[in-house]
């Protein structure tokens, strides 16, 4: 199992993963930096002692609510558009990838046929 695994391993075109690797890992460090800086928001709990005036919301308030929303909806529109281009990067590279397992396949297929037809014709001129 192990031997199969190496010989697939063997016909990777190591040369293009490995050219592309920096370009994902910059897309996934710029993702992890965009994500990581961001502080979880923490919601104060009420002020109980406060007057019934000022526990009501003003329009002041709800607007600078809103402003917030709308920003932490930006940031997170912003984080979703480079997840997908990380996405899209990775599974290009797997289409590749898989392209290149199945033209070895191919390959893998054709040898042995060689084989088999080599060895009957061997077999043949042994009798």
């Amino acid at each position: 199992m192990a031997i199969g695994w190496l010989s697939v391993l063997k016909m990777v075109p190591w040369g293009d993963v490995i050219e592309s690797a920096p370009i994902v890992a910059q897309g996934a460090k710029k993702l992890w930096k965009s994500v990581g800086k961001k502080e979880p928001v923490t919601v104060a709990p009420p002020n109980t002692g406060a007057v019934a005036a000022q526990a009501a919301p003003t329009v002041m308030a709800l607007q600078a609510q809103v402003t917030q929303l709308e920003v932490s909806v930006a940031e997170l529109h912003q984080q979703m558009l480079e997840s997908s281009a990380l996405i899209g990067s990775l599974a290009e590279q797997n289409t590749q990838l898989i392209a290149r397992v199945e033209v070895n396949r191919k390959r893998v297929l054709a040898l042995a046929v060689v084989v088999v037809v080599l060895a009957v014709v061997l077999a043949n001129q042994l009798i």
